[in-house]
């Protein structure tokens, strides 16, 4: 059983040696870990500091592609080189290494394909209460787009089998995290959760510049995967609002013909007439959006089936 850590890393010189330190050296159940940093552009000394504390495995990016591209490409190189189970955590060390052996013991016991850390948000101190907020209907949204009951959506602190790394496809550059629980959950994929206790806070998040934005983005990433892989349920959803909408001054209007009064509530044919061809336009576009659904779940088959190949010992 072959554990890779994989560390995405730009400019984490001065916290890496931290989590680095923590890892894990010997998990029962596992025969060979591994950490492999992927070096997301960085300018500091950060693989200096990598090779000083013994990691040999290394993806580089010349400039920096983002973390969601750093996470894709973790995963590939950790596969390649026979990975059994994927651990995927910060090089800020907000997350505490030394409960990788936790983090894992679901995919061990065979009752779990992915497991994703629980910060206990409500509970984190630098956290405002804006972000907590926000982070609370974030999860829950989610959890309505992907089919699943999790505490902690946007933690980065997750342990993936080699059959689960195999089919996540990410597409977004902002971040993989919301992206890949919703693929796994509706793909069927079991996902768990377990409680950690975060490290202090090192540094702001790179991420994102405000709260407004990571929200904006947030937003983003659900509703696209939404439109990719439950069209029908937001595109019909917003075609019977507008329906109804349609509907209320459509009838004005016809109380006015027969009231013997048609000119008087024109007005209401006009914005009835524009609610109704709406309606009409977004159950098109579920439909069509639903095609695509359909030729994308062909494609990444195809995709996984490339993969496995590429990854053959």
């Amino acid at each position: 059983m072959k554990l890779f850590v994989q560390i995405p890393c730009l400019n984490e010189a001065e916290t890496l040696p931290d989590v680095l330190k923590t890892i894990p050296k010997k998990i029962a159940g596992v025969d060979e870990i591994i950490v492999l940093v992927i070096n997301d552009g960085s300018d500091d000394k950060t693989v200096e500091v990598a090779k000083k504390h013994g990691v040999k495995h290394f993806v580089h990016h010349p400039q920096r592609r983002g973390l969601a591209q750093s996470f894709q490409d973790g995963l590939l190189y950790s596969l390649k080189h026979g990975a059994d189970i994927i651990v995927n955590t910060d090089g800020d060390n907000q997350y505490p290494s030394e409960d990788i052996s936790r983090l894992i013991q679901p995919v061990l016991k065979g009752t779990a394909d992915m497991v994703i850390a629980d910060r206990q948000v409500q509970k984190i101190a630098h956290f405002s209460f804006g972000k907590k907020l926000f982070q609370k209907l974030g999860t829950w949204t989610l959890n309505k787009a992907a089919h699943t009951n999790l505490p902690d959506a946007p933690s980065g602190f997750r342990a993936y089998s080699r059959e689960t790394a195999m089919k996540l496809n990410v597409v977004t550059r902002f971040s993989y995290a919301m992206e890949t629980i919703i693929m796994a959950g509706n793909n069927g994929v079991a996902i768990e959760s377990v409680k950690i206790e975060v490290n202090p806070k090192t540094r702001e998040s790179r991420l994102f510049n405000s709260s407004a934005e990571h929200v904006m983005r947030s937003g983003g990433a659900i509703f696209r995967a939404f439109v990719m892989y439950r069209p029908y349920a937001l595109f019909l959803t917003l075609s019977g609002i507008l329906f109804v909408l349609g509907i209320i001054p459509f009838g004005r209007f016809l109380w006015g013909v027969f009231d013997s009064q048609p000119g008087g509530h024109i007005q209401s044919l006009i914005f009835g007439s524009i609610f109704l061809i709406g309606a009409l336009i977004s159950v098109t576009l579920g439909i069509i959006a639903d095609l695509t659904r359909i030729n994308r779940i062909i494609q990444e088959k195809q995709l996984e089936l490339t993969r496995r190949e590429y990854t053959k010992s």
